[in-house]
């Protein structure tokens, strides 16, 4: 099959669609602020000012406190130096990738977002997928592996690796000498996922990475903070592949991720999981009426992925046919990275927008496969 576009294309193209067709295919939280958050919001006049009074690493060291506690880190190594803010978790991913050793192999999980493979691969690193069920099987890749990299929960899969499974992984990387890689952009939607981490690396002995985003909680218009955490037996030049990036994310970005992370752990969690929960069922009782069902019915993150029947359409054709109709969805194809044939039986929405976009995408969806599976020869 043709290389498809990759998955940032297309959601630039649902963002810049100049009909306004409904964008359901990032992750980014694209709602109306809550009350709560939009006090928050009124206040960055103020935080413009106290920046300009403020050091910066304090600013930072709060922000990383504030974040990184809400979500149940309370290990990690706020105030070390060994904490960067980024602009977006993209760019962190990036700079880890130019930080590690040029033609390393690496296991990447498979599937899951596909510019972690392409950056990957275009710093010169040579992959290999990690399964999903090699993850549960805790059947972990040795040597020549120099670094293994697990997406928590995964997107597109909503998957949460088990605290006892990143334990195994933890041991066996020191016991290997390799490194653990975790991306954790959608950890803060998932209280399952968020035993703290950096505590059961540390104790493991391992050396690690871990990558944290605001961008997937609040709907803040891009306004977020990617944090590159990394080890104290880290060697690989991350400060100095940093430091070729950019200078510092925005003390005043750094302010409001401590306003709204305090929201968050004061019923903006709450809020948020019920309206994605609200939404998926919805996705799943709209489609239900045309023999569609979730592929991961207990997934808690804010994408649902639909399975489509052999016997229909492909998610490319579906994707490219709810496009025309002024729906932007993801067909899965790209997620599955190492293997695009294996991801046409899924197509993914996103389920953090108005209840009313989802409704009417979710029917548009079921109209489109409806349509589509009355063909001829598909």
């Amino acid at each position: 099959m043709p290389d498809m576009a990759n998955l940032t294309a297309m959601e630039v193209d649902a963002l810049t669609d100049v009909g306004g067709g409904l964008n359901l295919t990032d992750g980014h939280a694209r709602l109306l602020l809550s009350p709560q958050q939009r006090a928050v919001v009124d206040r960055i006049p103020d935080m413009f000012a106290e920046a300009s009074r403020r050091p910066y690493p304090e600013i930072e060291r709060e922000a990383h406190t504030a974040f990184l506690h809400s979500i149940g880190q309370l290990s990690a190594p706020v105030g070390t130096g060994r904490i960067l803010s980024c602009y977006s978790s993209t760019l962190a991913t990036d700079i880890v990738a130019r930080a590690l050793p040029a033609g390393a192999r690496i296991a990447v999980l498979h599937p899951t977002f596909d510019n972690i493979a392409d950056l990957f691969t275009t710093r010169g690193l040579t992959l290999q997928p990690l399964s999903e069920a090699e993850l549960l099987d805790q059947q972990w890749p040795g040597p020549p592996v120099r670094a293994i990299m697990l997406t928590h929960p995964n997107n597109p899969t909503g998957l949460v690796t088990p605290e006892g499974h990143l334990r195994s992984l933890a041991e066996h990387a020191a016991r290997n000498g390799q490194i653990v890689i975790v991306d954790a952009s959608f950890r803060g939607q998932v209280r399952d996922a968020q035993y703290d981490t950096y505590a059961v690396l540390d104790a493991a002995g391992a050396d690690w990475i871990v990558l944290e985003d605001t961008g997937k909680l609040w709907p803040t218009h891009e306004l977020k903070i990617g944090m590159l955490a990394y080890s104290e037996r880290n060697e690989l030049p991350i400060e100095r592949a940093f430091s070729e990036s950019l200078l510092s994310a925005s003390p005043v970005v750094l302010l409001m991720v401590t306003a709204l992370a305090a929201d968050w752990v004061n019923g903006g969690y709450e809020r948020a999981r019920d309206l994605v929960s609200r939404n998926r069922a919805v996705v799943r009782d709209v489609l239900g009426e045309v023999g569609l069902t979730l592929a991961d019915p207990d997934s808690q993150i804010s994408v649902a992925r639909i399975a489509l029947p052999a016997s229909g359409p492909d998610s490319a054709l579906l994707y490219k046919d709810l496009v025309t109709r002024g729906v932007h969805v993801l067909p899965c194809g790209p997620f599955h990275w190492a293997d695009h044939a294996a991801g046409l039986r899924f197509i993914r929405v996103s389920l953090a927008r108005p209840a009313a976009s989802v409704d009417k995408a979710a029917h548009t969806l079921a109209q489109s496969y409806r349509e589509l599976s009355a063909l001829p020869a598909l």
